[in-house]
């Protein structure tokens, strides 16, 4: 009762023990006491005890006091000094509370008390250990049995303060840290984010829309097996109704704009080009099949949508549509709602053509055009057959024209987009580029047309902004490279090979140091891809003059200002054009993996004697000789693998005819046998009752005429079935010679084959037996067996 009287306030005269002792004596009277009130009492007491040292209270007292000295959360201003001071002294509080793992694991069962005023502080407390010791927390937590587990329950809280707090709490876990975001997400998170997204609004919600967009993008981004289980759980089904947007789209609210932009991002994590290609090209399909692309475009082509909204959708557009075959002839299909109806490709190059369109728009509208183009032969082709004669149409806006229209405009950045979108019509396209050969311009009134090739040289050649000839040199490289007609073209200008060769020689300025450099790729291209066919430009006269004019050391250092330019590096990191301002936007993704292909292939070219060339066409030759060999042989062993299967079919077949036709026989042989016996019976019969002595002449005369003719009938039917049996033993002759034949004909070839074309075998992967009669030349058996 003294205890009692403390604990409740009283005054108690002399010393009072302390807690620890209290508890143990009440322990020694559960455990000595013989009488049954004596220990009900102690342990109702040790209850009561339990429950005044875990007072919820003091619990939340004590974590705001914890929380206030490791969060500098003040509201007021500070100046910047001071403001890193706190953030420091915080970040030490943190070090020396998380020295103890036992720390957070005392928090983390703490978060499991549902008394509000112990949780809520527990979650601060913990977000704010986490911002302040990322890793060092993250990694407690980890190991912590049930820790992600306890934290995951936040989300379920129906008090919305604690939830709210509690997503802010596992981004910030979820940070960087890969496996928690796999524990994280095969807890149900996935389908609780998205149930929250919908209870409060979609795109329409609040802060806490976007807070599980966040934590959302926190799981997904980089983490391919979680983006896995979000494509396998159907969640991407569920992203659609997201972006139904109305017809009257004017007056959205920040948080909206802010929430959608997310949502948007969120679809590019799904698809984004650092993905492997087959977890990207299995979300496009689902994105297309689910309706979220029809729905993606209809934002694209509504009226009244925020800017920068409308960049996001069309960036998301392009990697949805990515390389993606069925995606990008859904997109072709796609017209805006205008009036005549125009396809959305051609409205948006309008946009990307226009210069007083912002910046962001054009360049997402380049990607969009790229994106369409990608790994797409199918709309290469049909952007080109846009600026050839037989296909354009006086009386509408063709993609092809707002190109060339961009390409020779006053606007040095339309003139670089313009080039760089024409360049991706023709990537890896040897078939586009000789079509592009065609393209007659019109240049002015009383001239000639000149053709799209001798144009842009033209303009090169005057002196034009260094944007605008960064552009063009893209383009001829991408143009020319791995297409000698085009190169034959390209030389038959006699005014080109001098251009180049002056502007590579020159001691030009810093600015001028890339179009040198550029310049040189594209000779170098030339060089490479010769075929000789024009007498003054041979490769070996062009490597003379790159000698006699600029010296092949100079020319390889001119070459190297390419990939040493600052922002060369920039763009070969990912696919998209993101450039800080307009004057920054010089070099292409695409063209740097050409420039990464070529530059070493040109040194040596470029290096390389007549003789060495010689004996290089001489291996190559050899080597085209052997490939066309191998090619041979193996179309002849694909012949005979199929003649060789097709007799044993045949044989295999004229088996089962044989048994089938050795069954009738044996059955016919038994029918002959039982006709034998009849017949023989009868005949004794006939001669028994030809000895006794009939009754009457008229009965037994009766009797043995009916016995003649049944005696008749059966020896006709034992001559049919003598002549059928002789006619099923030459039909199985015939049949078992014929199977002999095939099987040594089968036999033979198969000793041939196996004895005269084993490296053959290793090299075609199938092997089966081959006609004997088939002869192989002695060169090819040699190469073989030296291959093997």
């Amino acid at each position: 009762m003294q205890f009692f009287r403390g604990v409740m306030g009283g005054q108690i005269a002399g010393p009072q023990p302390s807690g620890a002792e209290t508890i143990q004596k009440l322990c020694d009277r559960v455990a000595s006491s013989t009488l049954l009130e004596d220990r009900r009492d102690a342990v109702r007491a040790l209850k009561s005890l339990s429950k005044v040292k875990s007072d919820s209270e003091i619990l939340g007292y004590a974590l705001d006091t914890l929380y206030n000295i490791i969060c500098n959360d003040e509201e007021e201003e500070q100046d910047e000094n001071a403001q890193k001071g706190a953030d420091d002294l915080g970040a030490q509080f943190t070090d020396k509370f998380i020295q103890d793992p036992e720390h957070i694991t005392l928090l983390l069962t703490l978060l499991e008390e549902f008394d509000f005023h112990v949780r809520w502080p527990g979650v601060k407390l913990l977000t704010a250990l986490l911002k302040n010791q990322g890793v060092q927390v993250q990694g407690i937590i980890l190991v912590s049995p049930m820790g992600v587990s306890r934290l995951m329950d936040l989300l379920a809280d129906s008090r919305e303060v604690i939830r709210n707090d509690g997503l802010l709490l596992l981004q910030q876990l979820t940070k960087g840290n890969a496996a928690i975001q796999k524990i994280v997400a095969f807890e149900n998170a996935f389908e609780r984010l998205l149930d929250i997204i919908t209870e409060e609004g979609s795109s329409d919600g609040g802060i806490v829309v976007e807070d599980c967009l966040l934590l959302l993008l926190n799981l997904l981004k980089n983490n391919s097996s979680n983006q896995n289980f979000f494509k396998e759980g159907s969640y991407i089904q569920r992203m659609k109704p997201w972006f139904e947007v109305g017809d009257d789209n004017s007056g959205w609210s920040a948080q909206k704009v802010t929430n959608l932009h997310l949502m948007l991002q969120l679809v590019r994590v799904m698809v984004s080009p650092v993905n492997s290609p087959g977890a990207s090209a299995s979300c496009q399909k689902s994105m297309y099949q689910c309706g979220l692309l029809q729905q993606l475009c209809t934002i694209l082509m509504a009226t009244g949508v925020p800017a920068d909204i409308l960049t996001e959708t069309i960036n998301t557009v392009s990697e949805v549509i990515r390389g993606s075959q069925v995606n990008q002839d859904y997109f072709a299909s796609v017209n805006a709602p205008s009036n005549p109806p125009r396809p959305a490709i051609v409205v948006l190059l309008m946009s990307m053509v226009n210069e007083r369109q912002p910046f962001v728009l054009r360049c997402a509208v380049l990607y969009c055009f790229q994106c369409f183009l990608y790994k797409n032969q199918k709309g290469q082709g049909e952007i080109v057959a846009t600026l050839l004669p037989s296909t354009i149409d006086a009386n509408s806006i063709s993609a092809g024209q707002l190109l060339c229209g961009g390409l020779f405009s006053a606007d040095s950045l339309s003139n670089w987009c313009a080039a760089v979108a024409l360049a991706h019509a023709l990537q890896d396209n040897l078939t586009q580029k000789e079509q592009l050969l065609r393209v007659q311009l019109a240049t002015s009134l009383g001239k000639p047309p000149v053709s799209l090739l001798q144009q842009c040289t033209n303009i090169l050649s005057q002196g034009s902004k260094v944007q605008t000839r960064v552009g063009l040199l893209m383009l001829l490289c991408t143009w020319i490279s791995n297409c000698p007609i085009a190169v034959t073209h390209f030389l038959h200008n006699q005014e080109n090979v001098p251009f180049l060769t002056a502007q590579i020689s020159e001691n030009l300025g810093e600015d001028e140091r890339l179009v040198q450099g550029l310049c040189a790729l594209l000779l170098g291209i030339c060089i490479y891809y010769n075929d000789n066919s024009l007498e003054n430009y041979t490769k070996e006269k062009l490597k003379q003059l790159i000698e006699k004019r600029i010296g092949k050391e100079n020319f390889v250092e001119k070459l190297g200002f390419i990939t040493k330019h600052e922002l060369y590096s920039r763009a070969a990191q990912k696919p998209q054009p993101v450039f800080p301002s307009p004057e920054q936007m010089l070099f292409d993704h695409e063209f740097t993996k050409l420039v990464k292909e070529l530059e070493g292939v040109i040194t040596k070219a470029v290096h390389k004697s007549t003789e060495e060339e010689k004996k290089e066409e001489e291996v190559k030759k050899t080597l085209e000789q052997h490939d066309n060999i191998v090619t041979q042989y193996k179309e002849l062993i694909r012949e005979q693998d199929a003649q060789i299967q097709e007799l044993k079919e045949q044989a295999a077949s004229m088996a089962s005819q044989n048994e089938q036709m050795q069954t009738t026989l044996t059955q016919q042989l038994s029918q002959i046998q039982q006709h034998k016996d009849q017949y023989n019976i009868l005949k004794l019969k006939l001669g028994k009752e030809n000895q006794s002595q009939p009754t009457s002449q008229g009965e037994g005369s009766q009797m043995n005429g009916l016995q003649t003719e049944e005696l008749s009938q059966l020896r006709e039917e034992l001559e049919e079935l003598r002549k059928q049996h002789s006619l099923l033993q030459t039909q199985l002759s015939d049949k078992v010679a014929l199977i002999s034949t095939l099987v040594s004909r089968s036999s033979s070839g198969a000793t041939v084959s196996s004895s005269s074309s084993q490296s053959a075998h290793r090299r075609s992967g199938v092997w089966s037996a081959v006609p004997a009669a088939v002869s192989r030349p002695t060169t090819c058996h040699f190469y073989f067996a030296a291959g093997g």
